[in-house]
């Protein structure tokens, strides 16, 4: 199984001053909109969300939502500090390694994003990490 840092997401309530500052500040830009992750707006898990990159890396500028695990019914909630995001090629796999490590996760399935599997954990800080993998959709 292959991971590679795909994004690193933001939670703020100010995205838009968020949006300009890592435009104007980073000169980061627009990512091509085939890049851009399919939201699923009819399960209201993610606000309005920016998207900028430096051309390899995704920013997400997400609002900040601390009643999202309650709304989503998962326990680890990638919305209320944000998260790192790394993508592979193999989820099942992954999510097995996380057993076999004793790491306890959130199966999210494509309940946020359509066509990504995603899994959110604790790293022993506390920081939320993301692992998804792009899968066909019935």
């Amino acid at each position: 199984m292959k991971l590679k840092l795909h994004h690193i997401n933001l939670c703020s309530a100010k995205v838009s001053e968020m949006d300009r500052f890592y435009r104007d500040v980073l000169s980061l830009g627009d990512e091509d909109p085939a890049e851009l992750p399919p939201l699923n707006q009819e399960k209201g898990l993610v606000g309005d969300v920016s998207f900028v990159t430096d051309g390899d890396i995704q920013l997400h500028l997400t609002p900040r939502d601390v009643l999202n695990s309650f709304r989503s019914g998962h326990v680890v909630n990638p919305l209320e500090r944000g998260h790192i995001a790394y993508r592979t090629d193999d989820i099942e796999g992954f999510m097995a390694h996380l057993d076999a490590q004793g790491v306890p996760y959130s199966d999210w399935g494509t309940d946020a994003v359509k066509g990504w599997h995603q899994v959110f954990f604790y790293d022993p800080e506390g920081n939320v990490i993301e692992v998804h993998q792009v899968v066909d959709m019935p």
